[in-house]
């Protein structure tokens, strides 16, 4: 079996992936577990030797900052502490950004500031080795004082309690112990406050986002391109020139990619009767292009956030100090993600904008796409559930980042709300790969319309290998199974 150390180097989003994805084993590093070890063997010896109160190793939590608890109930302290703050509900994590969350807490833990047992960490890693993914609810963090019940539900599994998914089933988790020869984690001080504070829901959500949202994006240029050789559209907006003189990165390399995929197109190149196109056509670029940079950016903080420590205290051994500060507080993620999903969600808002040009019955094109109109709806009603959803998709780009909420007495006064804002960017994501796949489905049927085979072999190879998925619809047929199998083939074929 192949394996994956970790040994303190950065991680890119890319490698964070394909570690989800491939059968590598992630374990440890030497420098990773010395980190580890030196940090525990320190908190050991302070807990041991020192009356000194520190804050979540002995004394309470939260409003109960100044209880002190004695050293003989400091690891009943610390499984307490996850029992109690397991309080997820809503709707179930998916199994992919709960392994995830898995794997970047045991990065975050990796550094030797947290106080976890190696022990500890190397559970972590065997559960994402072997596809054991805890059962984890979207609802329940502040995304403040770290995601602090989604990530007690993970922690509930370390001890041996909760449930978790594996092998297609969910069941209890002292079952898959059982089943590997596994005792339950031994909790030490501190140890359950190190589980759970973090932005590992947050930041796994995040990462998700980005990594699919990138690709959602390289797809949303061919659909676009599709839809404007359909449209009979034109090619200046996108020529070098143009692009160049308005100075954004991310609007050059769009028009680049669309020139790049219509290579080679006859369609593109012959005489047009209309002067201009409408907006989302010529605009790709530009709208396109912003999304572009906003999801580079994000890209940007989620990268710094899955190789940081962000639980708390925070432990310097080389320093003999723990300081009780604030690096769970997931500010940085929240406000990013709630801009990610207004660039997401505007690449939905111009494709149903392609789309419903697509089905107006101009430029040669029959009215909604079907030969015999009027007795057949076509593509009339998809259109309505494609604008249905960018609607939906404006009221869930309202920012969760500029709401927050007192709790625990008031100790705790400004959160993120950076959970909600990661499970609405998620949603947001879902509903435009939605929109796209409609797009595609009119783009497709509208381009047979014209010369297909003049088109460009990047849009010739892309409308072949769709019309395996999504036939040409000839009358009124059941549309809305083929709308999931298109979304299925924007998601997983382009």
């Amino acid at each position: 079996m192949a394996q994956y150390i970790l040994n303190h180097q950065e991680l890119t989003i890319e490698t964070i992936f394909e570690l989800l994805n491939s059968k590598s084993d992630v374990i440890l590093g030497k420098e990773a577990e010395k980190a580890i070890q030196k940090c525990r063997d320190y908190l050991d010896n302070k807990v041991d030797n020192s009356d000194e109160l520190i804050y979540g190793i002995n004394t309470g939590f939260g409003a109960l900052y100044n209880t002190a608890v004695s050293k003989s109930d400091l690891a009943q302290l610390q499984t307490n502490l996850v029992r109690s703050h397991a309080c997820g509900t809503g709707e179930l994590v998916p199994k992919d950004i709960v392994k995830l969350m898995l794997l970047l807490k045991a990065i975050g833990l990796s550094y030797g500031h947290s106080g976890a047992q190696l022990e500890t960490v190397n559970r972590l890693l065997f559960y994402f080795n072997n596809d054991i993914t805890p059962v984890v609810y979207q609802q329940g963090s502040l995304g403040a004082s770290g995601d602090l019940a989604p990530l007690a539900h993970i922690a509930l599994s370390l001890i041996g309690e909760g449930e978790v998914h594996y092998k297609g089933k969910t069941i209890k988790t002292g079952q898959v112990l059982k089943e590997f020869q596994l005792d339950p984690i031994q909790l030490k001080s501190k140890e359950g406050l190190a589980l759970l504070n973090g932005t590992q829901f947050m930041s796994a959500y995040m990462a998700t986002s980005v990594f699919r949202g990138k690709k959602l994006l390289r797809n949303s240029n061919q659909i676009a391109a599709m839809s404007l050789e359909a449209y009979d559209g034109r090619i200046e907006p996108f020529t070098v020139a143009v692009n160049n003189v308005r100075n954004q990165k991310g609007q050059i390399a769009i028009a680049a990619d669309i020139v790049r995929i219509l290579e080679g197109s006859k369609l593109i190149e012959q005489k047009k009767e209309h002067v201009q196109d409408p907006y989302c056509i010529r605009c790709v670029p530009q709208v396109h292009g912003a999304s572009l940079d906003a999801l580079n950016y994000a890209e940007e903080i989620v990268t710094r956030e899955i190789n940081a420590v962000t639980d708390n205290p925070t432990v310097f051994p080389d320093d003999d100090t723990v300081i009780s500060a604030g690096n769970f507080h997931g500010q940085p993620l929240a406000i990013t993600m709630d801009f990610m999903a207004i660039a997401l969600a505007e690449l939905g808002s111009i494709s149903e904008r392609r789309t419903y040009k697509l089905l107006d019955g101009q430029r040669n094109l029959p009215p909604f796409l079907v030969a015999n109109s009027g007795l057949n709806s076509g593509f009339m009603i998809a259109q309505y559930t494609a604008a249905s959803i960018v609607s939906q998709n404006k009221q869930l780009c309202t920012p969760a980042s500029v709401d927050t909420i007192d709790s625990s007495k008031g100790q705790e006064d400004h959160v993120s709300m950076g959970a909600n804002a990661a499970t609405k960017l998620y949603r947001v994501l879902e509903n435009v790969q939605q929109i796209l796949g409609i797009e595609l489905m009119t783009a497709a049927q509208g381009l047979e319309f014209r010369d297909l085979d003049k088109s460009s072999s990047n849009i010739i190879a892309l409308h072949k290998e769709y019309r395996g998925f999504v036939p040409y619809i000839s009358e009124d047929i059941y549309m809305s199974d083929l709308m999931r199998k298109s979304k299925e083939f924007v998601t997983n074929n382009i």
